[in-house]
C-alpha cells in the first residue's frame, strides 16, 4: 500500500484525478478500454470535477458504481445524481456510464443485472482498471458497513445491504473490488485520522481492512493523515 500525503482536500482531490487519468490512458493504450468505479462523497466530486478537465479518450472508459442509495432518480442523496453536476455535465465527449439500477422493484434481481452488466464489460469474472474507494468514520468502505451481512457475501459481485442512514444500497462487494487491478483510496479530513491509521495498519476488524493492500494507493490530506499542525 502506497501513500501519498497532501496538503488539503483540494490537492487530494487533483492528485487523485492525476491517477485516474494516467491510469485511464495506460489501460486504454494496453486493452483499448478503463473500467473505472467510482464512490460518492464530497471529495470525490471535488475528485472528478478536477478530472474532467484531464486530457483522457472519454469514449473508451467505462464508468461503473461502487455504491448507490435506493432512492429515486435526481434525489440528492443519490451518487449519480452528483456524478453528473460535478462530471458528466463537464465533459464534451461522454464515458460509457453504466449506473446502478436502484429504481428497479426487484432490488435482489437489480444486483444480478447489474454484476451481468460488468461481466459484459471486464470480463468473467470481471476485473476492473481502477476501484476508487472513500473510507467512513466507522471503517466502512463502498457500502460494506460494520455488522451488515453483506460483508459476508463471497459468491456474487454486488448486493443489497440492510438499511444503513436510512436508506438500503447496492454495493460491490469484496470479490470484485479485491480482484481490481489498482484501488485509489482518497481519505480527507481530521475525522478520519484514527481509522486512517487502522487501515494503513492492515486492521480487519473495520470493513476497510478487509480491502486487498496490493496495488492500492491512498491519497489524504494532512488532517486525515493526523500531521496538521496546530495555528
Amino acid at each position: 500500500m502506497n501513500v501519498e500525503i497532501l496538503e488539503n482536500v483540494d490537492t487530494a482531490a487533483a492528485r487523485a484525478a492525476k491517477i485516474i487519468a494516467e491510469e485511464a490512458n495506460k489501460a486504454i493504450a494496453e486493452r483499448g478500454r478503463f473500467v473505472f468505479a467510482v464512490s460518492g462523497g464530497h471529495t470525490p466530486w471535488v475528485m472528478m470535477r478536477a478530472l474532467a478537465n484531464e486530457d483522457v479518450p472519454w469514449a473508451s472508459v467505462h464508468l461503473v458504481q461502487v455504491d448507490e442509495r435506493v432512492a429515486e432518480a435526481g434525489n440528492p442523496d443519490r451518487n449519480l445524481t452528483h456524478l453528473h453536476t460535478s462530471f458528466l455535465d463537464h465533459v464534451s465527449v461522454k464515458p460509457q456510464l453504466h449506473a446502478m439500477p436502484v429504481e428497479a422493484e426487484d432490488l435482489q434481481a437489480a444486483a444480478a443485472e447489474y454484476a451481468a452488466t460488468l461481466r459484459q464489460i471486464a470480463g468473467s469474472p470481471p476485473m476492473l482498471d481502477l476501484v476508487h474507494l472513500g473510507l467512513g468514520f466507522d471503517g466502512h468502505t463502498a457500502s460494506l458497513v460494520p455488522g451488515d451481512a453483506v460483508l459476508n457475501v463471497a459468491d456474487r459481485d454486488v448486493a443489497i445491504t440492510d438499511f444503513y442512514q436510512d436508506r438500503q444500497r447496492m454495493t460491490l462487494t469484496y470479490p470484485i473490488i479485491n480482484r481490481a487491478r489498482k484501488i485509489l483510496w482518497v481519505v480527507t479530513g481530521e475525522e478520519k485520522a484514527g481509522v486512517l491509521k487502522r487501515l494503513m495498519d492492515g486492521d480487519v476488524a473495520i470493513p476497510a481492512g478487509r480491502i486487498r493492500r496490493e496495488q492500492a494507493v491512498v491519497i489524504a490530506d494532512q488532517d486525515a493523515a493526523g500531521r496538521r499542525k496546530a495555528a
